[in-house]
């Protein structure tokens, strides 16, 4: 062995390393690129108008202006705003995930003619743009006497959402048989099974479907703003449209600070319910 080379169980030893610092690498500028945006929207909430407005680009404010946060905070209603979204993502996002978890529970563990083809009908339907069925359904909302209410939400999740029941379907297309076979042994309908076995295992999807149907909730400005006076307006319609001059024009180191505040409990909660949000993603479709 030359005074160069490398013992035999040295170069696998180095081989991982090199690996380990590539992944880590990628890693670091894959967590760079995604947190990038809210750092900029953080320090654009500290900023003064005219350092946004500067040419060329101040990317660190002279001073920070802390007081901004505080200003939008009491600029509007912001609890008020902050409630009414509030209600709207829960009673949605409970509603929907449980409509869903049954709809996929029917599409995974139910026979019947014709189901492969409605399955695939309700996959190609999250093709459709929203804006397609914005005009229809406000058409039917108002027909019903539903403007300005939070019934739209309500019925919205008990119409369960494609791609929450295409998340159930796999999970519980992968649990197996035997399990509903006892239950019909011992006398159980398929309402039974649902309910007191199959919904409880499913906790990871559950957990993930709810943090993704609070997030779209939350997040919506286009319902809230085309159903909702400004009273019972989500966070989302008054972060957009209130932190305006006399003359219209945004200010745009409010809505920064704003929309940081307004980002906080999607984080929290997703903080919070992370591990199984991950272990729903990550199990869904595993046998």
């Amino acid at each position: 062995m030359t005074a160069t080379s490398l013992p035999p169980t040295s170069a696998p030893r180095v081989r991982v390393r090199v690996n380990r610092l590539v992944l880590y690498t990628v890693l670091v500028a894959l967590t760079g690129l995604f947190v990038g945006p809210f750092g900029w929207l953080i320090l654009s909430g500290l900023k003064t108008p005219a350092e946004l407005a500067a040419s060329p680009v101040h990317w660190l404010p002279a001073q920070f202006q802390w007081h901004n946060f505080a200003d939008a905070f009491n600029l509007i209603d912001f609890l008020g705003y902050a409630r009414n979204s509030l209600v709207i993502a829960l009673i949605y996002a409970t509603l929907v995930t449980l409509s869903s978890a049954w709809v996929g529970f029917g599409f995974a563990r139910l026979d019947a003619p014709g189901k492969k083809t409605l399955f695939g009908i309700l996959i190609g339907s999250m093709m459709l743009p929203q804006m397609i069925t914005l005009l229809p359904t406000y058409l039917i909302f108002a027909k019903l006497g539903m403007v300005d209410t939070y019934w739209p939400w309500v019925f919205w999740g008990l119409a369960a959402a494609p791609y929450l029941v295409f998340l159930f379907r796999q999970f519980f297309a992968g649990l197996p048989r035997e399990l509903e076979e006892a239950a019909i042994v011992d006398g159980c309908g398929y309402g039974t099974i649902f309910w007191r076995i199959f919904l409880p295992q499913s906790w990871p999807v559950l957990s993930a479907s709810f943090v993704i149907a609070f997030t779209w909730s939350w997040g919506d400005y286009i319902a809230p703003q085309l159903l909702l006076s400004t009273d019972k307006s989500t966070l989302a319609v008054a972060v957009m449209s209130t932190y305006v001059t006399s003359a219209g024009t945004p200010v745009a180191n409010l809505q920064a600070a704003a929309s940081v505040m307004y980002v906080v409990p999607i984080l929290l909660i997703f903080l919070i319910a992370q591990r199984g949000f991950v272990a729903g993603m990550s199990t869904t479709g595993l046998k």
